[in-house]
């Protein structure tokens, strides 16, 4: 069943439609979260909240545009209102970052590798978290989740060209704030 007949369907009331509907945007919109809030727990909780308010507003939904986009917009929404509520501007610290889980790899080149990288990784989310929450949710729309310019642009009703710009100047800030750690981990060169 296409899409719109599954939108209209579920305006109507039909569970089961809404139903087919959510299980189709499920993992987006809770990667979404997850990219933003690095917390399973609140990402879940804000997956839901996502679908309840998409369910309230469905009445009103006019499919001008996607419902992916419509959905993702809400979505994006509701994790900014999350991160105001949260407060989330810690500072980051090495000691946090450097905390590893245990890996296996095949010899000890491998594991160390491997480990840099995660702490790698690690550092990048934390460092994004202290950023403002439009810059957070552009890096996560572009660089984490790969939507192209013209979908994030209809997520967040701005213009291609406020998508470059506001993602160009996320990435000079996140780079700037990473620059002291990464200097003490090999270089910039070695981030790719």
């Amino acid at each position: 069943m296409e899409e719109k007949e599954l939108i209209r369907l579920a305006q109507d009331g039909s569970q089961e439609a809404f139903s087919v509907l959510v299980k189709t945007h499920k993992n987006k919109v809770f990667n979404l979260a997850m990219s933003l809030t690095r917390n399973r727990e609140a990402a879940d909780d804000l997956s839901q909240e996502v679908f309840v308010k998409a369910y309230l507003a469905l009445p009103k939904f006019r499919l001008q545009s996607e419902f992916g986009t419509w959905l993702y917009r809400i979505a994006v929404n509701q994790v900014k209102d999350y991160l105001r509520k949260m407060g989330r501007r810690k500072e980051v610290s090495l000691e946090a970052v450097s905390e590893q889980e245990g890996t296996l790899a095949a010899d000890e080149e491998g594991r160390e590798r491997v480990m840099l990288e995660e702490r790698r990784r690690r550092l990048v989310h934390q460092v994004l978290r202290t950023l403002p929450p439009k810059h957070q949710v552009i890096l996560s729309l572009r660089d984490i989740q790969g939507y192209s310019y013209e979908e994030i642009a209809k997520i967040l009703k701005i213009s291609a060209g406020t998508v470059d710009s506001r993602l160009s100047r996320a990435r000079i800030l996140l780079r700037k704030k990473l620059a002291p750690y990464l200097g003490r981990e090999g270089g910039l060169y070695e981030m790719s």
